[in-house]
């Protein structure tokens, strides 16, 4: 099948290689609804190993206090969907590891999980979480070698964490285009396709 959208836009990637807490950024015209202007959090990443990522900017209309029974009903924290695989639980990335304890570093200054009791007790005692703490329900995954077959293929380029400060701050298509604005002028031309063609 002829690929339009790489004759007609010539879309280019970066072809850095990809590592844990290393960024993937979708190409602009990949339409699988789970990953469209969809950036990933590369959690796991060992060459000849399955990977795992966490979508950063994909919201869902649930709350924490819906989700989690022993959080206050009336926390509106919104939470994000981390991708289409293992969709019955929920993961959490955050940038307080040091009052966390169990916490995994993904890459300096960021983690994933930790003690689950005491996650609900910083968040049910109104510490502000906001750019320090983001939820997710399921997450993303690739068998060996297809992440490598993937970026081959021009679907993601690889870039790092220009600012640990809001990494878990913003969502949706305003998110791809920061991440796209950190790659730089190479990929200015990304910014012109919206999320939603018809917008264009």
């Amino acid at each position: 099948m002829i690929n339009l959208d790489s004759i007609l836009f010539n879309i280019e990637t970066c072809k850095r290689a990809p590592q844990a807490g290393a960024l993937l950024v979708s190409e602009p015209f990949l339409r699988e609804p789970y990953f469209c202007h969809s950036v990933i959090s590369l959690v796991e990443y060992e060459i000849g190993k399955s990977s795992m990522g966490i979508v950063m900017n994909k919201p869902t209309s649930y709350t924490l206090g819906e989700v989690i029974e022993r959080i206050d009903d009336d926390n509106e924290t919104l939470i994000y969907c981390g991708g289409p695989l293992s969709c019955d639980r929920l993961y959490f990335l955050h940038t307080i590891g040091d009052i966390i304890p169990k916490s995994r570093e993904i890459i300096e200054g960021l983690y994933i999980g930790g003690d689950f009791d005491t996650m609900i007790d910083i968040v049910n005692s109104g510490y502000d979480i906001e750019g320090k703490m983001r939820f997710f329900i399921g997450y993303s995954g690739w068998d060996a070698g297809q992440l490598e077959s993937e970026l081959r293929q021009n679907v993601w380029a690889v870039t790092d964490i220009p600012d640990m400060t809001n990494v878990l701050i913003g969502e949706k298509d305003n998110y791809w285009h920061r991440h796209v604005r950190h790659m730089g002028e190479r990929y200015r031309h990304w910014r012109y396709h919206p999320e939603n063609p018809i917008l264009n």
